[in-house]
């Protein structure tokens, strides 16, 4: 069983990818692109600052009296929000749309996907908040990473994709490796049992919500842990030039009948996956290693490769931002 758990975080890895390239089309219809100009090059600055500065607020907010429960039901709040909106957006792709109940001179409208999405995400929400097991942990980052793979897909470009993904690349090792304090957020986020890391356990059984810190079992040989953790990030970053290929480059030429522009995300894709996979090969060591230096390197270099494969052109797509 324990051997199956790389298995278990690989297919969250990719099935996130899979649905956010299905949700990509809808999601940019329906107007939720975070940028005006998804082709410049300085879109993703706001983004990276955020994710700069989030880590290090949490880390001060968590220090103060009281800090960690107050932040741990804003973020849950947070969490809860965004999915409603999404999954609101999900569903009203889907028919029925638009209901008219009776009386129907009193012209009411019900709509399914409003009701549905709100069901869904209140009962997240309060399942976190009590009982926040492995599972229910899993099922709402699976969701909130396709949907947020998807969002920052149709809002970046393939140049701004390319600068946010080398740019958290950076950021990532120096806060794993050098400043360390990505190490300590692992631990609150931990300790909080948020859906911002994934947690693929040895046994269905483990208990997530009274489970020891990260600290804990960092202090056991990796075989010998009760689960394996990957963050968020680590799936959401990589994934964004997986989407951004996929919505912004042109469809021809076509190779097999597969657009050219699926085929470089799909490059992108095994490229992280290669970089999952030399990432993997190094935990076993034991140490609290940074994902993004190998996905996002992987994913850059898969797409290079595949683009250069389909469209025969130095430029890799990157000359609409310029």
């Amino acid at each position: 069983m324990r051997s199956l758990r790389w298995i278990g975080l690989l297919a969250l890895y990719v099935g996130a990818q899979a649905v956010a390239l299905l949700l990509a089309d809808p999601f940019r219809s329906a107007g939720l692109s975070t940028n005006a100009n998804p082709q410049s090059a300085t879109a993703p600055l706001e983004i990276i600052i955020i994710i700069v500065l989030a880590p290090l607020l949490i880390l001060w907010v968590a220090k103060r009296k009281g800090g960690l429960a107050t932040l741990r039901h804003l973020i849950l709040f947070g969490i809860a929000a965004s999915l409603y909106v999404t999954l609101y957006a999900t569903f009203s792709i889907l028919p029925p749309g638009q209901i008219l109940p009776p009386p129907y001179g009193a012209e009411l409208v019900f709509e399914p996907a409003l009701t549905i999405a709100a069901m869904i995400a209140a009962t997240l929400y309060l399942l976190l908040l009590m009982e926040p097991q492995w599972y229910v942990v899993d099922l709402v980052g699976f969701l909130a990473a396709g949907s947020l793979i998807a969002i920052l897909g149709i809002s970046f470009a393939v140049l701004p994709a390319f600068i946010l993904l080398i740019a958290l690349l950076i950021y990532d090792a120096i806060a794993v490796y050098g400043t360390k304090h990505m190490v300590s957020l692992a631990e609150v986020v931990t300790d909080m049992k948020l859906p911002i890391l994934l947690v693929m356990p040895d046994s269905v059984g483990y208990d997530y919500a009274h489970s020891g810190t990260l600290q804990e079992q960092r202090a056991h040989p990796v075989e010998e842990r009760e689960a394996l953790f990957m963050g968020l990030g680590d799936v959401v970053i990589p994934g964004t030039l997986v989407v951004s290929a996929f919505i912004w480059l042109p469809v021809h030429p076509m190779v097999l009948g597969i657009g050219g522009n699926l085929w470089a995300g799909v490059g992108a894709l095994v490229g992280s996956l290669l970089g999952y996979a030399i990432l993997m090969r190094i935990v076993l060591r034991g140490n609290a290693q940074a994902g993004l230096p190998f996905l996002n390197g992987g994913a850059l270099a898969g797409y290079i490769v595949a683009y250069l494969l389909v469209f025969h052109s130095f430029s890799l797509g990157l000359t609409g931002g310029l």
